[in-house]
């Protein structure tokens, strides 16, 4: 009965990695691999909000340090994500995060293909031209220290 008691008490251990890394490692391969291109938008956004929330994470490590059920609740969120009954990584990426990137004019309409949105991206490229600068500096803006 000890085993077993230790088992289930660290079971929110053993389930993050499969949940938030080797569940979706497999379904990208899979999905790669079959010709439908609806479940790779949904492992491409899973891997950009995977990414956005892991350096999130890193930032506010302090924070979150202080905050008990903040693992038990990244689980939960994740495996909301990544379940194909409610493909909450596309739900995310279509409503917050690429409505975020055609604010700043990262991307357009024209970039995922989708007809009857509005697009708030510049038509002649100056918002990619300006995030481009924003990330590389142009030479004499670097500072010696």
């Amino acid at each position: 009965m000890g085993r077993f008691w230790t088992l289930l008490s660290n079971l929110h251990s053993l389930a993050g990695p499969v949940v938030m890394l080797l569940y979706p490692l497999y379904a990208s391969v899979i999905a790669i691999e079959s010709p439908a291109k609806d479940d790779d938008e949904q492992w491409l956004a899973y891997w950009i909000i995977y990414s956005l929330l892991t350096l999130t994470e890193m930032v506010l490590q302090s924070v979150l340090e202080w905050i008990p059920i903040w693992y038990s609740v990244k689980l939960l969120f994740m495996a909301w994500m990544v379940l194909p009954q409610f493909r909450g990584a596309a739900f995310i990426y279509d409503r917050f995060v690429r409505e975020q990137m055609k604010k700043y004019g990262v991307l357009s309409d024209h970039h995922h293909g989708h007809q009857g949105h509005h697009s708030s991206g510049s038509p002649n490229g100056k918002g990619k031209k300006k995030f481009v600068q924003f990330m590389i500096p142009e030479k004499g803006e670097h500072e010696a220290y």
